[in-house]
Formats: C-alpha cells, sequence, structure tokens
C-alpha cells in the first residue's frame, strides 16, 4: 500500500485516508523550533473559505502582491483572509497585516488525486508595503535542488499526532532533501521529480496544518535566503514517523509563476 496522505486543516477535524484521495488534512512542525521575530518575514498564514468551511494553509510572500503556496490551498476556494508580519497567529502584534482576496491561479495541470503541479499562487488586489516584518521570499532560479541539500521549512501545524489543531507561534526545523528513489520507496511510483521529500536525523518535518508551508535553502548566509519547494504531502503512518516530508519542487514553475505576475 502507498503510504501517501496529502493534508488540509479542517478546523480542529483531520482525516487520514489510507492512501491518495480528494479528503485533505493538515498539520504542524515536528521536532522544531519557535521561530524569532522577522526571522522569516515572508511567512504568511491563510484562512481559505470554500462552501465547506474554512481551511487553514500556509504560504510565502512572493512580491508585494503574491503568495505561492500548495494547489491544495487554492483549489475550491471563494475568499482568503491572510496574515502576514507576525508569527503569533493569535496576538495582537503591531507588526501583524490582514489581507482579503478573491483572486488565485491553480496550476492548469494540478491533479488532485496524484498531487501533480501542486501549486497555486493568490494575489492581493494591491501592492502592500514591505516592513522589517513583512518581505518577500527569493524565489529558486531555474536549476535543480541536488540531492541531501540542507533546508528548512516553517508552519503553525501540529507538533506532535497527539494533539490535533494548530500551534500559536510559527516553527521551523532543518531537513535533508534526498533522492527521488529514497522518496519513491516510502510514497510509491507516484512521485515525479518535480517532488522532493525531505527529512530530518529522526522524525523532524511537517505534519497536519503545514501544507502550502514554503521549503527555503539559505544561499551562503542567513540574510539570502531562497524558495525551493512548498508542502505538499505526508506519510499515512503519522507525521511522528521517520518517514520523510513531500514537497512540490519549486524551479520547474518558475516560468508558470512568472507568466502570471508579469500579466496582471
Amino acid at each position: 500500500m502507498t503510504k501517501y496522505c496529502v493534508f488540509l486543516c479542517i478546523t480542529l477535524l483531520c482525516v487520514i485516508p489510507a492512501q491518495i484521495s480528494s479528503h485533505r488534512i493538515s498539520g504542524r512542525i515536528i521536532g522544531g523550533h519557535n521561530a524569532n521575530a522577522g526571522q522569516f518575514p515572508f511567512a504568511a498564514a491563510i484562512y481559505k473559505s470554500t462552501p465547506d468551511g474554512t481551511f487553514f494553509c500556509s504560504g510565502a510572500l512572493v512580491l508585494s502582491r503574491w503568495v505561492l503556496t500548495a494547489g491544495q490551498c487554492v483549489d475550491g476556494a471563494v475568499t482568503f483572509n491572510i496574515r502576514l508580519g507576525s508569527n503569533n497567529l493569535s496576538a495582537n502584534d503591531p507588526n501583524a497585516l490582514r489581507v482579503a482576496t478573491d483572486i488565485y491561479y491553480l496550476h492548469p495541470d494540478y491533479d488532485p488525486l496524484t498531487l501533480v503541479n501542486d501549486i497555486g499562487m493568490i494575489e492581493f488586489r494591491m501592492s502592500i508595503t514591505y516592513t522589517e516584518y513583512i518581505r518577500p521570499v527569493n524565489i529558486v532560479p531555474s536549476t535543480s535542488l541536488p540531492n541531501y541539500s540542507s533546508v528548512a521549512t516553517l508552519g503553525w501545524g501540529q507538533t506532535s499526532d497527539a494533539t490535533a489543531g494548530l500551534v500559536d507561534d510559527l516553527q521551523y526545523v532543518f531537513l535533508i532533501t534526498l533522492t527521488t528513489e529514497e522518496c519513491q520507496l516510502v510514497f510509491g511510483n507516484q512521485i515525479s521529480d518535480n517532488m522532493v521529500c525531505a527529512g530530518g536525523n529522526y522524525n523532524e518535518g511537517t505534519c497536519r496544518g503545514d501544507l502550502g508551508s514554503p521549503l527555503i535553502q539559505y544561499g551562503g548566509s542567513s540574510s539570502l535566503v531562497y524558495l525551493v519547494g512548498v508542502s505538499s504531502f505526508i506519510s499515512s503512518n503519522g507525521c511522528e514517523s521517520t518517514d520523510p516530508s513531500g514537497f512540490t519542487r519549486a524551479s520547474p514553475y518558475i516560468g508558470w509563476i512568472n507568466n502570471i505576475t508579469s500579466s496582471t
């Protein structure tokens, strides 16, 4: 059986299918650390409203009017409420900015069953003003992400399988990318070259609530950060298993992203 589990947080109710299905569940960073204020100024908390309810995802600010996230996070949306500039979801933070919009772009070849091309863009109606706590992340140039690269991911998802729901404070964790073959050993041949798996020393990784979270890589210094992927799936064995986390690679979609952002 393929150990494949997609995820989107449906308030506090999470359903874990045995294999790929149209159900969505989400989670939190496992084995991570609290982020410092301004450490990830591109982090975006996304509240997606649909006819079926409100769902939570994460994303990354990539331009003054654009957030990059998973295709699952925009598919079927009616409206979005996005919180920027604060690591805490509920605090009355003067640095926080809330933006409401109903404009999104889902990759035209997105497949909700296989999660091929699981990538989407959310557009604001007006450009936002950058601050010390709100700044975009660079998208990696059109080059492949080498195997066994040091990367990091972040989010507000669960921190264990036993505790449901989001955490208030943004978490981050360092991971290592794996080969496509190693990823296929866990998730099966549905893993394509446009996906990448990453894992930690033990069970570090994403969990329910982290869908759409950016996978990042530092470019020689902590001040130069590249977005290299978007959180897409986790193992049906649970977030605390030693199975790796799955991401959509960013570099194959540079052309699509540039076409959308330059044509509006």
